[in-house]
């Protein structure tokens, strides 16, 4: 490399225009090197990069390799795909390759960097107004009246205003997701003109990513609500990173403490009044506008959600047993004692079920997602127990929905049996509640009737007179003469 101030002379001395010639021979260097230097064509500090390259890499072999990656490209066998070794074994039987196998593992490694794409990469997404829904399924724990329960999360998210909805359920199965995508359509007050989810069985048959098929309910809910169903990569939560994000952002500041509430009800109340509050009061970060803005430029672009409501329930025909109760999923339910032998439709949606007789609802309960259990309504069997009263205190509706405090006070009614089922009616009525408040009210000497317990259900209410002093109402006198006069009445 020549020094600087040689360099510098060589092209002030050229542009002036002094032949190379001379430049070299007033200087002391060779014409090479005054050629290459004067017409500014390359810089003494640039220095060639050193490469070594055995000759046995030849253009031939690079070729090769390539054309093994292109032809595993247009396979897709991803169990039977070329390796450095098999490679190096073709190059050798089929091009007469003479160089060593770790040569030909380099120039692999080397070649493939050329045809893959790094796995953390991603692609910036962006979403135009009303074009599409992520949603997304999460688990959480609470304490559902008292007793520590896991719970499903169902997260939905609209992809241009990031506006959010999520209720909780006690399974994942797919009346509870589509229920869910229901209410969803319904918080949101329309519908996208797509839903991107993952591979879950509960919404896809067989395949996966754009080969994916949706299982027929599925696909039918989706004709209905007229949304056109996508689904993500296996594994590439990035696809729908959104509403990933979404499932530990509710987690954190949406159910931390542990929710301890009395039903799920009540928690998914909660829950839509969180969500509520997200859209007035977030702002996601490095959006333009807050999200109420976004979702209010959103709204007008969502599609009408239709009149008719697509029904999500695992719908299925049960006959009443001589228990009066009916089997469903594992567990029986009871039904009034008229129905006994009948058959009624069942309704299971996602957190409760309906019974229904000839459309109407004879019945309704939280769903239980345990096995072998059965749970009584009380007055199902009121009827019955007046027909068979010495069964009353041995009577499973009546020992598992009625406290034992009030079936011991209740041994003490003067009528026996018969008196108890009166006892009985009073709390389906009133509440058991507001009866042992009663029970609290009358002495403990004094043997308590059924009459006894309907006065003090009867009891007035206390009504408040107010009183007026006598100057607050003004009292104007009235001349009656004219109306005796008009009556033909005697004045004296």
């Amino acid at each position: 490399m020549i020094e600087m101030d040689i360099y510098k002379e060589i092209r002030h001395s050229y542009l002036r225009g002094e032949s190379q010639r001379s430049i070299a021979a007033r200087l002391g260097i060779a014409r090479q090197t005054v050629a290459k230097y004067s017409k500014g064509e390359t810089h003494p500090e640039n220095r060639k990069q050193y490469e070594r390259s055995g000759n046995v890499i030849t253009l031939e072999v690079v070729e090769f390799i390539k054309a093994c990656f292109r032809l595993d490209e247009q396979e897709n066998l991803k169990k039977q795909q070329h390796t450095a070794k098999r490679i190096y074994d073709r190059l050798v039987d089929e091009k007469d390759f003479i160089g060593s196998e770790s040569t030909i593992r380099k120039a692999v490694r080397e070649i493939r960097r050329e045809f893959s794409v790094p796995p953390e990469s991603n692609v910036p997404l962006s979403y135009e107004p009303g074009e599409a829904i992520q949603i997304d399924w999460g688990e959480f724990t609470c304490y559902l009246d008292g007793v520590k329960t896991k719970i499903y999360l169902f997260c939905g998210r609209l992809c241009y205003s990031c506006d959010i909805f999520v209720q909780a359920f006690k399974s994942a199965n797919q009346e509870s997701f589509l229920e869910a995508q229901q209410l969803m359509f319904d918080y949101f007050a329309g519908i996208p003109e797509r839903l991107i989810f993952d591979n879950a069985k509960v919404a896809v048959k067989e395949g996966f990513g754009s080969h994916a098929k949706p299982q027929k309910r599925y696909a039918s809910f989706g004709a209905h609500y007229a949304v056109e169903l996508t689904f993500c990569n296996p594994a590439k939560g990035n696809e729908k990173s959104l509403v990933e994000n979404l499932v530990g952002y509710a987690r954190r500041n949406f159910l931390v403490p542990a929710p301890k509430v009395s039903s799920i009800e009540v928690l998914n109340n909660r829950l839509w009044k969180d969500c509520l509050t997200y859209r007035a009061k977030h702002k996601v970060q490095k959006r333009s506008n807050s999200v109420s803005i976004m979702y209010e430029e959103e709204l007008s672009l969502l599609k009408t959600i239709p009149t008719y409501q697509f029904d999500t329930s695992k719908t299925l025909i049960a006959s009443v047993n001589d228990f009066s109760t009916i089997r469903f999923d594992k567990n029986q339910y009871s039904v009034p004692v008229k129905y006994l032998r009948k058959h009624v439709t069942v309704k299971g949606y996602g957190n409760h079920i309906s019974i229904l007789y000839k459309g109407s609802e004879i019945a309704n309960y939280s769903r239980n997602y345990g096995s072998h259990q059965t749970q009584y309504k009380l007055e199902h069997y009121l009827d019955l127990l007046e027909r068979k009263p010495r069964s009353i205190y041995n009577a499973k509706p009546v020992k598992e929905n009625i406290s034992k405090a009030l079936l011991d006070w209740g041994r003490r009614l003067p009528g026996g049996n018969k008196e108890m089922v009166k006892l009985l009616r009073l709390c389906v009525d009133y509440g058991e509640e507001r009866i042992l408040t009663i029970k609290d009210k009358i002495p403990s000497h004094i043997v308590p009737t059924v009459d006894m317990i309907r006065s003090h259900l009867n009891e007035p209410t206390e009504t408040r007179v107010v009183y007026l002093a006598q100057d607050e109402v003004p009292i104007e006198p009235v001349d009656l003469t004219k109306y005796d006069k008009k009556y033909g009445m005697v004045v004296q």
